[in-house]
């Protein structure tokens, strides 16, 4: 559920005529949807994948080729080659030009949409062709050039076209392995063998990547890691079996309708079975690592070589999720130990910020053990905690590790929750962290930082700000060259008629301040009242309150206030701001509730403002949004006149075990939270106007959710509006037109139901 489009299919509409259309304009300063979504005159510029090679002495990106027409990403990569850059000197090299990427016969050179580098950087691994598999392109073919000999060679033998995934070099790069029909491979690169590791591979038993709901919601994808000395494999093993299947309806395919289905565990349903295995890089007997408790009822959310090649490290989480283990496991006998817990009363997340120190005699761990997330350094048998980054504020995210410096790098903003700032600090712990992004430059930073941590690659931009990303010398911050000006899609920015944006709190009773924002019309009448649109998501899987640039989202609710709204969004508690745990986790059991209620208060308070018309408020959001959107306008009919719900959940039980269990306890031991959190359960309560939206192709939030809510709605007497996008996926954007489609949609609905501009006070 983490999400966090000019004309109008008549026949799913019910009720809605959409009023004439505004007449287009060549106006730089006022937006349209086609400007926004068919246009795509603020397209942003690219820079990257980047690649550190030596250490941070240089790196490598991604670059047109001459003459070649840059892709945008809805056409693919376009033609693109290596280019090498000094990082002292700005020294540029064409690495590997397009030519070198002919493959022997074609006339065309391979589109590259990621790459990496063997480990001695003399060989170049180049994804391509790919296939989106669920969320992710992650399916497609794989080539390896040798720079030396410029021979260029693509692995899989027979495979079929885009069938291999998740292809890494071995340490010594003299092979690659894949992942290839839900089974391992390995394939010499100087004779050419190709070694089968596992053979059990089946639609329901998955050896080296995951299903549905791991990937959803765990972020695991690439199911496997060569040991560092490159003789072993350690591969998670998932075992569906028993789950039960849902089925996705594709009408338009063909004559009669096409199924596609697959595994999908609903809240309080069987999960797959999971193991993590080691077998030697050559294939053999595989040896399982013997974790306690049932494999359907915990997860094991994450694994990796401990430091050596003997030993796997695991992150295992309960199925409430409310307790961790890290344990080691010997790769030889499968004997596992845990080192470490973490437990909460009401969740644990999975730290994806795990390094190894000292040659594996220590480890970086992140924790809420205090009430804020802290980076902490443990032994390797849990034991001698150093605490590197104190004090009453939330670490969001470690960047790097320094340990030749002895720094840690890492993501905070300890006095407003909707920034992001560079900090470091000490791997002794001593001293106090060190602020690197500059004091004069608030907003949001992004940072890929060099492993000696001397440089960073830095991408800054505020809400209402595209982004430039810069080389910087660290720990100075020194800006050392601009990579991406955005120069073009910046002056198209600054040439909109529009308001700074402002951001605010709101006191919304028992000292709770939540953080908003607020786009206000630009010729705004002092004396008018103006209709408000409140954009919601308020979900625990994130912000929408945040200084950063917004893209398209930005784009059209700038074209709403120019037309005549005030948008606004608030964070509700319970999103995953840098606020404390308390914060964080007070949603616990009541997901839909606590959220809507805290939206509820700070939408009065909202309305009060001299410029807002209380009889027209409205919410709109996506995924969690839509979910939220449906709660405000079912539980608080008095209060929004308007929603617009898109991709919704309208039953909690219809949603995935590890997202909703987490978050909200299994159905059975919280009957009455799932009840009063799903919007569904109040749709008899509807007074306003509501249009509900979803795409009947979306494997993550099923279409289904739709159906259960129409027939609560019809049930109650209530009238709506429904668009249902064929094939389409939660994010409702395939096909020729369709994004442009949804927000023409929405804004013709949001005009006819709540008209802009301003009323008399």
């Amino acid at each position: 559920m983490k999400t966090p489009v000019a004309f109008v299919g008549s026949a799913l509409l019910l009720g809605l005529v959409a009023p004439p259309a505004p007449a287009q304009t060549t106006d730089p300063s006022l937006l349209t949807l086609e400007r926004i979504f068919a246009a795509r005159e603020f397209e942003p510029e690219s820079f990257g994948p980047a690649r550190w090679l030596r250490q941070g002495a240089a790196y490598t990106t991604l670059e047109a080729a001459p003459g070649a027409t840059p892709g945008r990403a809805a056409d693919g990569p376009g033609v693109r080659e290596l280019v090498l850059y000094d990082t002292a000197s700005g020294r540029r090299e064409v690495l590997v030009p397009a030519s070198r990427l002919i493959p022997p016969g074609a006339t065309a050179p391979i589109e590259i949409a990621d790459y990496s580098w063997s480990p001695d950087g003399q060989q170049l691994l180049v994804f391509t062709e790919t296939r989106r598999v669920w969320r992710t392109n992650s399916r497609g073919d794989y080539w390896v050039l040798d720079l030396a000999t410029s021979k260029l060679r693509k692995l899989g033998r027979d495979a079929r076209p885009s069938a291999l995934m998740f292809a890494k070099f071995s340490p010594d790069g003299r092979r690659v392995g894949y992942v290839r029909d839900n089974n391992l491979y390995v394939e010499d690169l100087v004779g050419g063998e190709v070694a089968q590791i596992t053979r059990d591979g089946s639609p329901t038993l998955v050896n080296g990547t995951f299903d549905w709901v791991y990937e959803e919601e765990l972020g695991l994808r690439d199911g496997w890691r060569f040991s560092p000395d490159g003789q072993k494999v350690a591969f998670w093993q998932v075992d569906s079996e028993g789950v039960r299947n849902f089925t996705l309806i594709n009408n338009t395919a063909s004559l009669y309708p096409t199924l596609t289905t697959f595994p999908y565990p609903k809240a309080g349903e069987t999960n797959s079975a999971v193991r993590v295995g080691v077998v030697s890089a050559a294939g053999g007997d595989v040896r399982w690592i013997e974790v306690p408790g049932h494999p359907r009822n915990q997860y094991l959310a994450r694994m990796d070589w401990a430091g050596n090649s003997n030993e796997i490290v695991l992150q295992r989480l309960n199925r409430l999720q409310n307790t961790l283990d890290i344990m080691i496991g010997d790769s030889a006998t499968g004997r596992a130990r845990t080192i470490l817990t973490e437990r909460d009363e009401a969740w644990v997340d999975v730290d994806d910020d795990f390094r190894w120190l000292a040659e594996g005699r220590r480890f970086t761990w992140v924790s809420e053990r205090d009430g804020w997330r802290h980076v902490y350094t443990f032994g390797r048998s849990g034991d001698g905690m150093t605490l590197l980054t104190p004090g009453g504020s939330d670490v969001i995210q470690l960047q790097e590790v320094d340990e030749r410096g002895g720094f840690v790098y890492y993501i905070a903003s300890p006095d407003n929750p909707t920034q992001r700032y560079l900090f470091r600090a000490r791997l002794d712990g001593q001293g106090r962290p060190e602020r690197l992004t500059p004091a004069s430059e608030p907003g949001t930073h992004a940072y890929q930082v060099s492993p000696d941590g001397r440089w960073a690659i830095h991408t800054y931009s505020r809400f209402d700000d595209p982004p430039v990303t810069d080389l910087v010398r660290l720990p100075e911050h020194t800006r050392v060259r601009t990579l991406a000006a955005n120069t073009r899609l910046r002056e198209k920015v600054a040439a909109l008629k529009r308001r700074p944006t402002r951001f605010f709190r709101v006191e919304i009773g028992e000292g709770v301040e939540l953080d908003g924002w607020c786009i206000e019309p630009p010729d705004m009448q002092p004396e008018g009242r103006y209709p408000l649109l409140v954009h919601v998501y308020g979900e625990p899987a994130g912000q929408t309150v945040l200084d950063r640039w917004g893209g398209d989202n930005y784009l059209w609710h700038q074209m709403l206030a120019q037309r005549g709204y005030v948008v606004a969004s608030v964070d509700n508690r319970g999103t995953p701001a840098p606020r404390g745990r308390a914060w964080r986790k007070s949603i616990y059991r009541q997901v839909g509730i606590l959220a809507s209620q805290d939206q509820a208060a700070a939408v009065r308070k909202i309305r009060d403002w001299p410029f807002i018309d209380p009889a027209r408020v409205g919410s709109w959001g996506w995924s969690g949004g839509g979910q939220m959107t449906l709660n405000a306008i079912f539980r608080y009919p008095d209060l929004y006149a308007t929603g617009m719900a898109v991709a919704f959940v309208s039953d909690q039980r219809l949603y995935d075990t590890i997202y909703q269990e987490r978050y909200m306890a299994r159905p059975e031991d919280n009957p009455e939270g799932y009840r009063l959190g799903s919007p569904i359960t109040f749709a008899d309560q509807l007074k306003g106007n509501l249009l509900i939206v979803h795409g009947t192709g979306d494997d993550n939030v099923h279409y289904q959710s739709t159906e259960r809510l129409i027939d609560a709605l019809v049930k109650a007497k209530k009238r709506f509006t429904m668009m249902a996008y064929p094939n389409r996926s939660h994010r409702i954007s395939e096909g020729e037109n369709t994004s442009l489609h949804v927000y023409d949609l929405l804004t013709s609905y949001l005009e006819q139901h709540m008209p802009p501009g301003p009323l008399p006070r």
